[in-house]
């Protein structure tokens, strides 16, 4: 540590204003002008006020600090504040408010925190956190700098993230250009997709027994937009395959379906993988005179054709597909299996390059995350 810089104690650096905090239920609240604070912030505005001045706040969740989500923040003025937040009052003449906060929220915690079953920051766990105190022009200076290249840092992360919801969103585009402007070689089947499909099966609906290894199971967040996501997937026995593949064995070239969370996903299954339908999805096997498997998975992924799916959506928190409205889309013109080949393709290679991008912001974002923690280092060991 810097020569000059002294090492104290939070309960000796603040007055602690817990026993003035005071939880209002939902149903007692009456609503008003003044925030009501919680572990996180903002909850909700009610009539009356407890505080009126500026404080720091910090959250009690210890499973949110024991994972690295430290919750520390200012609030000024007129609030209300219920228990699930400390009230700290900086004195102000030994420590800055932004210091305390910036230590609080990039500092591992974890040893301070207390409960198996309820894990928490406790007041007297927090009182006992040690903070390096620079004199106060120093923590001026240093505070003055983080908040400049922070602020750096989150518009340069908020564009990098605005570029990969374009990437992102460049697909869903390019996917209705293609099936909105359709060719004069593209035929109206008049026919639901149960007529152009050898069959569409639900999914068992019980869950799968798992375990370490053995065959993947797909559930719901294993399919992506035309493709499977296997990292992390559960895996069953071959008994338990046999036993949740009665109904139809699935096979290369068939189509997964997610109807619920997210509804409307949809994956075909790749050569040499046996795979397990898992609860909330649906197996599809296009006529393969009529289909080409991933036509008709982007097919299926085109914007206005999700909407038509999704249209009689059940469920008033989670859009649930019924097995009946599946069976009975009608998916329109399409063009004969060398044009759908030729889209694929082309819909293909427009993936490679967005995953190309989104490869460039994810680790843009990772290297601003990494600046932000070797700045904050530097700070709090007086390296600044």
């Amino acid at each position: 540590m810097k020569t000059g810089w002294e090492v104290k104690t939070l309960g000796n650096l603040c007055d602690i204003l817990d026993n003035q905090r005071k939880p209002i239920t939902k149903c007692d609240r009456i609503a008003g002008e003044y925030p009501y604070y919680g572990a996180t912030g903002i909850l909700d505005y009610v009539e009356n006020y407890i505080f009126d001045e500026k404080l720091v706040l910090v959250g009690e969740d210890g499973a949110k600090w024991a994972s690295g989500e430290n919750t520390a923040f200012s609030v000024d003025g007129k609030c209300w504040v219920n228990n699930h937040a400390h009230v700290l009052r900086p004195q102000r003449k030994s420590i800055l408010d932004n210091w305390l906060i910036y230590f609080l929220n990039h500092s591992d915690l974890n040893k301070f925190v207390s409960g198996l079953t309820v894990p928490k920051l406790n007041q007297g766990n927090l009182r006992e956190i040690e903070i390096p105190i620079p004199p106060l022009p120093e923590q001026q200076r240093i505070v003055a700098i983080l908040d400049a290249a922070f602020a750096s840092i989150a518009t340069a992360k908020a564009n990098t993230e605005q570029n990969l919801k374009n990437a992102r969103a460049l697909f869903d585009s390019y996917l209705h250009e293609v099936f909105s402007q359709r060719g004069d070689d593209w035929i109206e089947t008049h026919k639901p997709l149960a007529d152009l499909c050898e069959l569409i099966v639900d999914c068992e609906h019980k869950t799968a027994p798992t375990q370490e290894e053995g065959i993947p199971s797909i559930r719901t967040p294993n399919i992506g937009k035309g493709k499977l996501l296997l990292d992390g997937v559960y895996r069953v026995s071959e008994e338990t395959y046999k036993e949740w593949s009665r109904r139809a064995e699935p096979k290369a070239g068939d189509l997964i379906l997610a109807r619920e969370a997210p509804a409307g996903n949809v994956a075909v299954i790749p050569e040499n993988i046996k795979v397990c339908l898992g609860q909330r999805t649906v197996l599809i096997r296009p006529k393969s005179n009529i289909f080409e498997s991933e036509f008709l998975a982007f097919l299926l992924l085109c914007p206005d054709m999700r909407e038509k799916l999704l249209a009689h959506s059940r469920g008033a928190t989670v859009q649930h597909v019924n097995m009946k409205d599946i069976r009975a889309l009608n998916v329109g013109a399409i063009p004969p299996i060398e044009i759908q080949k030729i889209i694929v393709e082309k819909l293909n290679n427009l993936i490679e390059q967005n995953q190309r991008l989104e490869t460039i912001y994810q680790r843009k974002l990772a290297a601003l995350d990494e600046l932000k923690k070797a700045l904050l280092h530097q700070a709090f060991s007086g390296e600044l």
